[in-house]
């Protein structure tokens, strides 16, 4: 028998070794789904339980800590039944007339405000209830592309799994209402000493008008142009029907 020939081993293809750009590009993915992993476990946690702090929170309590002052941070969570129906008007009046019937972004407000930007009027920026929440929840302050574009992730995101009565809970509980004063809990012991649930019309009214910049403007013996916003709110939530969430 003729000797068997030795067989020998195929050679293996060696991978081209990894560049810059394919790292990059892998690390961009795992972070893109992890943050997607973590956004949508907070979104889903959120429905369910009171948001206990929120980034404006902590950043104006830095400030406080900065300008020499106590980091005061006045919050108590109420279920949305414990606020007056009057506040819940008061801010879809003042904040976002069209809030139950978008689906978290009114386009026309946005195109208004972009035309008066342009023209260098000082208005407010076209922002929905929705899109607030999610700011004050989420993200950090300002103004930029990067946080307008999480922004709208995040809209998106309550609007779907939240829903119209839960983002208002949400809202009522976590927006500024006064310096160091955040949710309708403490805005109504601080401004009226009253709870949130027997604040009237004229309460809500005047918590509502001073959103805007509630550190500079203050809803009792208010300025002129606070009482002025304040009549127009009463105005017009006389004509908001009942809130069908």
């Amino acid at each position: 028998m003729a000797p068997k020939r030795p067989v020998k081993p195929k050679p293996t293809k060696k991978k081209p070794p990894s560049t810059f750009w394919g790292k990059t590009k892998r690390i961009l993915w795992k972070l893109f789904l992890w943050f997607n992993v973590i956004s949508i476990f907070l979104v889903v946690l959120f429905k369910f339980v009171p948001v206990p702090y929120t980034p404006l929170m902590a950043m104006r309590a830095l400030e406080h800590h900065s300008n020499g002052k106590d980091m005061v941070c006045s919050h108590e969570w109420v279920p949305l039944s414990s606020i007056s129906i009057n506040l819940q008007k008061a801010v879809i009046a003042s904040e976002d007339g069209q809030f139950l019937n978008h689906y978290g972004f009114d386009f026309t407000a946005m195109q208004k405000a972009f035309k008066n930007n342009n023209k260098g009027k000082k208005i407010k920026g076209g922002s929905t209830i929705s899109q607030q929440t999610a700011k004050n929840v989420f993200l950090w302050q300002g103004r930029s592309y990067i946080r307008k574009i999480f922004e709208a992730y995040y809209t998106v995101l309550i609007e779907i799994i939240w829903g119209k009565e839960r983002i208002m809970e949400v809202y009522l509980n976590s927006i500024e209402m006064g310096d160091g004063v955040y949710g309708a809990q403490a805005a109504g012991k601080y401004w009226f000493h009253k709870s949130a649930k027997n604040l009237t019309k004229y309460d809500a009214a005047a918590i509502a008008a001073i959103l805007p910049n509630p550190r500079k403007y203050k809803a009792t013996n208010s300025s002129s142009y606070v009482n002025k916003r304040k009549n127009k709110i009463v105005k017009v939530m006389r004509h908001i029907g009942k809130l069908d969430y």
